[in-house]
This record gives structure tokens, sequence and C-alpha cells, in this order.
């Protein structure tokens, strides 16, 4: 957990959770706010696994917070109920995207009803939606309900397939020397399938495949030089509901 004023924190003790507390420590303090709980070098970070939350939750809230950030995994079923029993304002509650999930059939209704979370990627189209959910229907015998890193996903496995096809080879070497060329990284002719970029592929065309998580070309460091982070809001089921997103860039 991470306390602020402006917003606290708490988190595990990997290079998960320090790794986006100190960022989120840094977003908060450039903005003017300052981190009462959890903070860098305080020493209260919690380990993966623990079960138990409540002399953490009780320091976070002494240190009078305008808002916990919980940067957890499955310990955020322990921690909600632990904020809840102490009377936290459950709305002055923000997750991040190890724990901004479907909460409903876990905690009481309304419990999280007005918290906020994120979850990196975009919110896709619905026709592209329904293209998961009925192949997951045909599949899996059930339609999806949630479509977190669906686009993303899609997207990776095109442009793996398209380096595989530019490379002319579908070992592993191969794909990571020509995954940034077919994303864009150098230029070349926009193109949204793989039939499409394929075809351009095997004329000697330089391509770029502008896929449906509308990532932007790879960058210097083989890394998406632009991608989305969503911006949810529990409903009174605590089910996290799409709001929004913000896009930035390297």
């Amino acid at each position: 957990m991470t306390a602020t004023r402006t917003s606290p924190s708490s988190s595990s003790n990997d290079a998960y959770g320090t790794g986006l507390r100190d960022v989120i420590q840094k977003t908060v303090e450039e903005a003017g706010g300052t981190v009462t709980y959890g903070g860098t070098g305080k020493g209260q970070e919690f380990p993966p696994g623990q079960t138990t939350f409540s002399s953490e939750v009780t320091a976070a809230i002494a240190s009078k917070p305008d808002a916990i950030v919980v940067i957890a995994f499955d310990e955020t079923k322990a921690i909600v109920p632990e904020l809840v029993s102490q009377s936290w304002d459950m709305k002055s509650t923000y997750y991040t995207d190890g724990n901004t999930s479907d909460y409903s059939k876990v905690f009481d209704k309304g419990t999280l009803e007005g918290a906020k979370g994120t979850i990196p990627g975009a919110n896709a189209a619905d026709d592209f939606k329904k293209r998961l959910s009925d192949w997951h229907q045909s599949v899996e015998g059930s339609a999806l309900s949630d479509y977190s890193y669906g686009a993303e996903s899609y997207d990776a496995t095109i442009l793996a397939a398209l380096a595989a096809k530019k490379g002319g080879a579908t070992d592993p070497t191969t794909i990571q020397k020509n995954l940034a060329a077919v994303s864009g990284a150098s230029g070349g002719t926009e193109c949204t399938t793989y039939k499409e970029c394929a075809d351009l592929i095997a004329k000697g065309d330089s391509i770029q495949y502008k896929g449906v998580s509308g990532v932007g070309p790879f960058n210097a460091k083989n890394d998406p030089s632009s991608a989305f982070i969503g911006i949810y809001d529990f409903d009174a089921d605590n089910k996290p509901v799409w709001k929004s997103a913000v896009e930035g860039k390297s």
C-alpha cells in the first residue's frame, strides 16, 4: 500500500511492487503531493503472499492520507476487508493492473463502488471483442466477460507472425530481429491485417502494422513507442468498468 496526502501506498516487496511504488511516488511528489506511508526507503513493504494486514492498514490510516494506492496481487483480497473493518472510505482507494479485477464473488456488494483502478491496454472496439468472444465460445464453450490484454495479445501474435514472414524463418532469433521492422520502426506502408501485411512483405515492401491495440512502432529499446493505460471505476458489483484511457509515449 502507498499512502499519500494526495495519495498513500502499500506495495509488495518484489520488483513489481517496489518499481511501481517508486513511479507512483515520483508522480505524486512532482504534482505537489506527499507519500505518508509505504514510500521509498521506509521499509514498509510486505512480503508476497502475506495474508494479514491489520498493522499495515492501521499505520497507513494513521498517517492521515487523502487516498491509498494498493499495489498487490492476491493479497488485495485480505487488504480490502481490513480497510473496511477500520472504516476507511473505500472510494479513496486506487488499484493497479495487478489487482484491478472482478471482485463480484469476493466482496460484499458495493464494497469497492467508486474506487478506481488501471489496466494497461486499449479498450478494443466492440467488433473485435465479439470476434474474441465468439472464438472463446466455440473453443471453450463460454462467452468472454473480460477483455484485458486481448488486443495486445492479438497484436503480439500478428507481429511475431509477420516478423517470421519477413525473416523467412520461425526461430526466436529471426523473429526478434524483424519485429521492429514490421512494427514500422523504419517507416513503411500501413496495413491492418496479417494477410494485407504479408502480401506487402511478399512484394518486398516495408510495412507498418497498425493493430487493434493502437501501440506505436518499436523504439530503439525494442519497446512500443506508445501505448495506452485504461482507467476504470468499480461499480456496485465490485467489477471494474472502463471509463477512459491515457496514452503514454517513449
